[in-house]
């Protein structure tokens, strides 16, 4: 079996309208909106990483995708293929993958990245790319980590969430509609882009291991199992000061997913699609 970069992080995904859990036998839940079968994910087996696509700018048709990386490097999607986004039964040996609006990237055991669906924006320019251990997706943006701790952008910059350059000893990185998030080896973060979205706020947090980007919010995880939330709270997507023992965080549009140390997984925000229905989920580890 090859190798993947998967992490605890891999477990959650957060979308505009749905959410999506990995179990630890490999099966995967999924709550919320599946107007185009983004939940369809009961019969999948032997997954190690899920993806959630968004929706852009909360004002289509609500159609998102779903991703999943099998153990043995090959990747299933379903949902919303309206740009070729799910077009991903071709790929193996991959080690991780990343799902965003209308568009999927997957990471190859090589270090090399491979993209399919929407490239309008240069979110799909990223063939070039070489030594880079983990992707996330945008709206409108792609971010890559390489093996060095440097990290690489492409797409949109409408708010200058491109502007990596310089970044160094990177660990974990996330990308929201305009903004880009990332945490270090020290513990440090780094943001750029909207100032809407709590960038500024996220460049004083300390000793982070985890940042998850929303649409228009930003959270990070804590060594000590706190989370930390800045940016829009229209929904009540940053509530989440209450949360202990958490050992994994996703944003997403307008809600927040925590997965504790027990496998139980918290959510708060919008849940108007029914996204923040996890209670009845099983433990996830």
């Amino acid at each position: 079996m090859p190798g993947h970069s998967v992490s605890l992080a891999n477990h959650l995904a957060a979308g505009c309208r749905h959410s999506v859990g990995l179990c630890s036998d490999g099966t995967v839940v999924a709550s919320g909106g599946d107007s185009a079968g983004e939940g369809a994910v009961g019969g999948w087996s032997d997954i190690v990483a899920v993806a959630a696509g968004n929706v852009h700018a909360f004002t289509n048709t609500g159609k998102s995708h779903t991703v999943g990386l099998k153990s043995d490097g090959t990747v299933l999607a379903v949902g919303w293929n309206g740009n070729g986004q799910c077009d991903v039964r071709s790929w193996n040996s991959i080690r991780t993958v990343a799902a965003g609006w209308r568009f999927t990237l997957g990471v190859c055991q090589d270090g090399t990245v491979v993209a399919t669906g929407r490239s309008t924006e240069g979110q799909a320019a990223v063939n070039e790319w070489c030594g880079v251990t983990a992707v996330t997706c945008g709206d409108w943006h792609s971010v890559g980590v390489t093996t060095a701790g440097t990290v690489l952008a492409a797409g949109n910059n409408r708010a200058g969430q491109l502007d990596v350059v310089g970044w160094r000893d990177v660990v974990g990185v996330s990308a929201g509609y305009l903004h880009t998030l990332a945490c270090t080896v020290d513990g440090s973060s780094l943001a750029v882009g909207a100032r809407s979205s709590g960038v500024d706020i996220v460049l004083t947090w300390r000793n982070v291991v985890q940042v998850s980007a929303g649409s228009h919010h930003s959270v990070g995880l804590t060594g000590s199992g706190r989370v930390l939330a800045a940016g829009s709270n229209s929904h009540g997507q940053c509530d989440v000061q209450d949360w202990r023992d958490v050992i994994a965080v996703a944003a997403g549009a307008r809600h927040t997913l925590g997965l504790r140390a027990d496998g139980v997984v918290l959510a708060t925000g919008s849940d108007e699609h029914g996204q923040g229905n996890v209670g009845s989920w099983p433990h996830l580890l």
